[in-house]
């Protein structure tokens, strides 16, 4: 029987005509209401969207067919992904097509603020001609510093390369060869904020990254910067922007993206002639809607046809009997690899996941994958899945090694995550005990047995008495609850390490009390 693809949304001529070549049989039928899409769903194999149609649990528990959902774009918050995975529907996006068009508008609010475009165009439409105000300044020899080179940043680089300018980055999992490559320097953020002209976010909305850019990092930037921010709400601490617009610190700044969309009309930043803002616009051009819908097509019709998954965003595409097996190492697998994320020296450029044991009788590449996601989450802006990861290690310089070995030391299966780098390594290893007990074993040198979930703060210090106590008292003086606690140490007792999962992130302030403590050595705050 025929596979038969439902066309929802708007996609261009040509992806429409790329599903029936491959012998698909295609109904375009946009606009649909949710009932009317849940009364016609039951007849399709596979299902094409943009972000208009909703694709809700109700609609997939009647899409009896369904195989497939392919979203023509990046963000899948349109699609019940838990729902799609209970049901064995794979839904696909297409990550990589917009990053040109994101980049373009980087460059031109930049070009906009350097040269005063649309304050001096307000200006002249109100009668006034004012060529005194409005002087501005060339970018070439300017600075460019870009915050996250992935996709995007790498785009931005290259073109502003054209107008001659220097790049620089931050970006804590690339290689120093490979941001060579794309002609740009890596700095430490600091001094990034110190250094750039103009600086670029590209990065996604974590923890981690949520007001980025605050009150004392606008305090650090060069008199005069620009700041501009096309990647994500909530990554700018949008009052202290308007105050450093208002004691004329920073040149300019613009914004395609808000902490709340859309803004309160009395936004703060609205009052100032040097700020520049669109309504999120970043994906919004006829090229890169486009490119996103020929790709969503050419997705579907290699899986519809040929069982090929690319750019699954709920699945890994394995047999049923070997994900069986896999399954409960996976998350954990994961979260070793995002726990390595965060201890491993900065500009790492090699990574080995070893599978030993019972496990090594089965395929690797999944649970290398897996560890992948979760190193690569914390630091790129493109939505990372088991597909692309492997993709994205590639663009950063990452050498990817597996290796299975059926020896398992002391445990039936263990997974270890080794990351390397001009700076040294870090080591983290797992298993899990009986089909659902998952634990971190070991920390570089270090054996232990911590649950890997939630926040943690990991302390080495000189094995010495004391030091457990003091750490307990402090925490506790600071309202910190410590939820569980695993202790180990070195064979000749010249260290000692402790893993103290909390109920809360500590702050930075706690963490300074800490590292003050006798004995201490090193003290880090991680999350799982």
């Amino acid at each position: 029987m025929t596979a038969r693809v439902l066309v929802a949304d708007d996609l261009s001529p040509e992806a429409v005509q790329i599903l029936r070549k491959a012998g698909l049989e295609v109904d375009v039928k946009v606009g649909l209401k949710p009932d009317e899409l849940e009364a016609v769903i039951g007849a399709y194999d596979g299902l094409a969207v943009r972000s208009a149609t909703k694709v809700t649990a109700k609609v997939l528990e009647k899409a009896g067919r369904l195989k497939v959902v392919g979203r023509a774009g990046v963000g899948v918050d349109n699609v019940d992904l838990d729902a799609a995975t209970r049901r064995g529907v794979v839904v696909m996006n297409t990550p990589g097509g917009s990053s040109t068009t994101v980049a373009e508008l980087a460059l031109a609010m930049v070009l906009s603020l350097s040269r005063h475009v649309a304050a001096a165009t307000a200006s002249v439409k109100s009668g006034k001609w004012e060529k005194k105000k409005f002087q501005g300044h060339e970018l070439a020899g300017k600075t460019l510093g870009v915050v996250g080179i992935g996709n995007i940043g790498s785009v931005l680089v290259d073109r502003a390369r054209a107008l001659k300018m220097r790049a620089i980055a931050y970006d804590p999992f690339i290689s120093a060869e490979a941001a060579a490559k794309l002609g740009v320097a890596l700095v430490e953020l600091d001094d990034l904020w110190r250094e750039a002209d103009v600086i670029s976010l590209h990065v996604p909305l974590t923890d981690k990254t949520r007001n980025l850019v605050n009150a004392a990092v606008l305090a650090r930037v060069k008199k005069g910067a620009i700041l501009v921010n096309c990647a994500r709400g909530g990554i700018v601490d949008e009052k202290a922007l308007a105050e450093a617009l208002a004691a004329g610190h920073l040149g300019g700044a613009a914004m395609d993206v808000f902490e709340k969309e859309p803004p309160p009309a009395d936004h703060p930043l609205f009052k100032f002639e040097n700020f520049v803002c669109t309504p999120h616009i970043g994906a919004s051009t006829e090229e890169a809607q486009s490119a996103v819908a020929v790709a969503i097509a050419e997705q579907l019709a290699a899986y519809l046809k040929e069982g090929v998954v690319r750019n699954a965003v709920n699945v890994l595409g394995l047999a049923p009997e070997v994900m069986e097996k896999l399954s409960p190492y996976l998350p954990l697998v994961e979260k070793l690899g995002a726990l390595a994320a965060q201890v491993a020296p900065a500009g790492p450029n090699e990574v080995t996941v070893e599978v030993a044991g019972e496990l090594a009788a089965h395929p690797s590449r999944p649970l290398a994958n897996r560890a992948l996601v979760g190193l690569l989450r914390r630091f790129v802006e493109t939505p990372v899945n088991d597909v692309n990861a492997p993709g994205l290690a590639r663009e950063r310089g990452l050498a990817v090694q597996e290796v299975r070995s059926a020896e398992p030391l002391d445990y039936a299966s263990l997974v270890t995550v080794r990351v390397r780098g001009p700076g040294g390594e870090a080591l983290v290893a797992g298993t899990v005990y009986g089909k659902h007990e998952a634990r971190i074993v070991r920390l570089d040198g270090f054996r232990l047995e911590a649950v890997p979930e939630g926040h943690a703060i990991l302390c080495e210090n000189d094995d010495a008495p004391g030091v457990v106590g003091n750490l307990g008292t402090s925490l506790g003086t600071a309202g910190v609850n410590i939820a569980r606690i695993s202790l180990s140490r070195l064979e000749d007792r010249s260290r000692a390490f402790a893993f103290l999962s909390v109920d809360s992130a500590p702050s930075p302030e706690v963490l300074d009390k800490l590292r003050k403590l006798p004995h201490v050595r090193v003290v880090r705050a991680i999350e799982l």
